[in-house]
Order: C-alpha cells, then structure tokens, then sequence
C-alpha cells in the first residue's frame, strides 16, 4: 500500500498553479501584435492612452501584491533607483508601440528575445558580475541574429522600427538590472507611475478626437490584458516555481506573438526575419534549455 505525502501532493498542486499562471501571462503577452492591429488610431495617441489602461488596471493589484500601498513603497518611487525605474519604463513603452507601428510584429519580437542577454551584458558592465559562458555564446548568437534583421531592414522601411525595438529592449534589459542595484526599490508602483508619466509625455502629440468606440475598446483591453493583467499573472506564477522554468514557458512568446498576427491578418515578416529569428529562437531556447535542467538537477539534489 502507497501512502501519499500531504505536503507532496500540496507542492505538485502549488507547481501546476504556477504553470498554469505562467502560461496564461504568456498568452496575455503575445496579444500584443493583435491589439496593435486591430487599432487604427495614430501611433502617439495608441501609446498615450494605452498606457494611461494599463496605469488604472494596475492600481488595483498594487492594493495586494508587495505588501500594498504604503507610503514608503511610493516615497521610494522617487528615490534615485525609482526614478531611473520610471525613466527606462516610460522611454520602453514608448518604444514598444511605436516599434509595432513601424516595423513587423516578428521583427519586435525576435528583438525583444535578447533581453536577458542584453541585461547579463547590463551586469557585467554595470554591477562586474560574472557572466557563465553559455550566456556570453547564447547573447553572441542572438545578437548576430538581430543583426541579420535590422540589416534587411535598412532601406526597406521598417529601419526604424527596428531601432525603436533596440531601444525597448536595451531600456527593459535596464529595468531587469536596476533592482539589484538597490533591492529596496518596489517594481509595481514604478510601473504605475511610468504609465501615468507616458500618457503626459505623449497625449498632447495624439489626437482623441480620432478614438472612436472601436479603439477605446482595443485600448482598454490592451492596456488591462498586456499591460497590467500579464504582469501580475507572472509575478503569481513566478512564485511558484524555479526561475528557469518560468523563462523556459515564457520563450513561447517568441513564437506565439507573431503566429497570432499571421494567422489573423496574415502579416508575413521578411526572409531575413524567419533567418535571423531562427538564430535568435535557437539560441534562446538552448540557453533556458540548460538553465532549467541545471535547476532540476540542483532542486532534485
């Protein structure tokens, strides 16, 4: 006769929670290039007030999660750390839609992979932190691999949305770096503050006169699904599991963002995109690869 361990049971009960959690976060992320579609406002009034959504849609979570609001979590927002938080936010928002206006939905994404490489080059530059030698080929790897798309790009029009979702990347890659910079700074009220500030940055370049019911929708959704509910689904799953298999669920992004649009609006990335995002998918998912068995192992030891 098996007798069952409570607490196992409760344990393999928390883990398929957090699974499930990460999953939905990740379908919540990859709807970002449908929502950019479906919009047909101009591109300063869909990073305005789709911020200012997701802003509002955050509050509410901040009442809960990181021991509420409290009035030295919001004093810390301002802060040296806070406010370099809420810089690197507002400037990666920015660039986040103004990349998916300008250039394809592949293309951001594949770009956006390299950040956990992006930010291993953040920490050894900025905290001298050592770098394992899978991540210095990994970040390599990937970064020829934007290479390869951002030079197709050049002279094809979509150059500067390529540059812009650079500049997301590198800026988020940042937002990764600063709270071990100073572990005392909260990440939700940053967040809230940096969406607030993007709306007053870039409303007075947008037009509200051209939101129509149609778009106000889309925003609103956008704004609570991709911005806020995602982040708060990751945080509650991320809890209830190792780190490296958070990332390795979270990799489906990568191809789940772009294979929405194509079957939707059948939006086809240039040659150079299935290239270069193959090099950048591959090594990706090599890298978490090994992090998640190293994790297993360890966690098994």
């Amino acid at each position: 006769m098996t007798i069952e361990n409570p607490t196992t049971r409760l344990a393999g009960s928390e883990h398929e929670k957090g699974v499930l959690l990460i999953v939905a976060a990740t379908l919540a992320w990859s709807a970002s290039g449908v929502y950019s579609r479906l919009l047909t406002t101009d591109v300063w009034t869909a990073i305005a007030w789709r911020s200012l959504f997701g802003g509002l849609f955050l509050l509410i979570p901040c009442l809960f999660l990181e021991g509420g609001i409290s009035r030295r979590q919001w004093r810390s927002v301002f802060h040296p750390s806070g406010l370099a938080m809420i810089a690197c936010q507002t400037f990666s928002q920015g660039c986040f839609i103004g990349a998916l206006y300008m250039t394809t939905v592949a293309n951001v994404t594949m770009i956006y992979a390299t950040t956990p490489f992006i930010a291993a080059l953040f920490g050894w530059l900025i905290l001298k932190e050592r770098v394992a030698r899978r991540t210095l080929i990994a970040g390599a790897v990937s970064l020829f691999g934007v290479g390869v798309i951002v030079a197709s790009s050049i002279g094809g029009g979509t150059g500067w949305g390529d540059l812009l979702a650079l500049g997301m990347t590198a800026s988020f890659a940042l937002v990764i770096i600063i709270p071990r910079i100073d572990p005392g700074v909260p990440s939700l009220p940053p967040t809230v503050v940096s969406a607030f500030l993007t709306l007053v940055i870039f409303a007075p370049f947008g037009s509200v006169g051209s939101l129509d019911l149609h778009n106000w929708i889309v925003l609103a959704a956008f704004g609570a699904t991709n911005f806020s509910l995602a982040l708060v689904l990751f945080l509650a799953g991320a809890k209830r599991m190792p780190p490296a298999e958070a990332a390795l669920i979270g990799t489906m992004e990568i191809v789940l963002t772009p294979f929405w649009v194509w079957l939707l609006f059948s939006e086809q990335p240039p040659v150079a995109t299935y290239f270069g995002g193959a090099i950048i998918i591959g090594a990706v998912f090599w890298h978490t690869a090994v992090d998640f068995n190293r994790g297993r192992r360890s966690y098994a030891g």
